[in-house]
């Protein structure tokens, strides 16, 4: 797994890179919204997501000034319960960035914020992401069905978590 370096997320900064995710419809494809037209559009959007957030959302880089390659999230959704995000830019795919981030975000979230559950809410056709998830351990847990209305249609969510108590493969 490569072991990328996170670094807190700027949307001034880092938006403009970012688009290269948020700007394209194949990487927005199991989002709940479409990709956005311009730049500033994912400025915009990356400032209203990391409220709140600020010191569990990182831009996904391979030194510490360098350009984001990605974007890693810990969102909180109750006592001790956490859902993650991750999504890196179409050129860095196939480097295990992803994988390495969410390793270190849980490590964050783990031991920093004291987690009991940490989950992650999956397209299920989102094959690349289901992959990293199972990678680091996480248990499939079930489906809900028909629990997102998308751009692309009703879309059913695959539920995959990890609790403190699981091992901690990813360490």
């Amino acid at each position: 797994m490569t072991k990328p370096l996170l670094r807190p997320l700027d949307p001034e900064r880092d938006g403009e890179a970012l688009h290269a995710i948020f700007g394209d419809e194949e990487c927005c494809r199991y989002m709940p919204d479409p990709a956005v037209a311009r730049p500033e559009d994912t400025v915009a959007m990356l400032k209203k997501w990391n409220e709140g957030t600020e010191d569990t959302t990182w831009a996904i880089v391979d030194e510490p000034e360098g350009v984001a390659l990605g974007r890693m999230t810990m969102i909180p959704r109750g006592d001790k319960i956490w859902e993650v995000g991750i999504m890196v830019v179409p050129s860095a795919h196939g480097r295990g960035l992803a994988t390495g981030a969410v390793a270190q975000g849980l490590d964050v979230v783990f031991d920093k914020h004291q987690a009991r559950r940490i989950y992650a809410d999956v397209d299920p056709d989102n094959i690349a992401s289901r992959r990293i998830f199972e990678k680091l351990g996480f248990q499939h847990e079930g489906v809900f069905r028909a629990a997102w209305d998308t751009h692309i249609g009703v879309r059913d969510s695959d539920i995959f978590s990890l609790i403190d108590t699981d091992p901690k493969n990813w360490r």
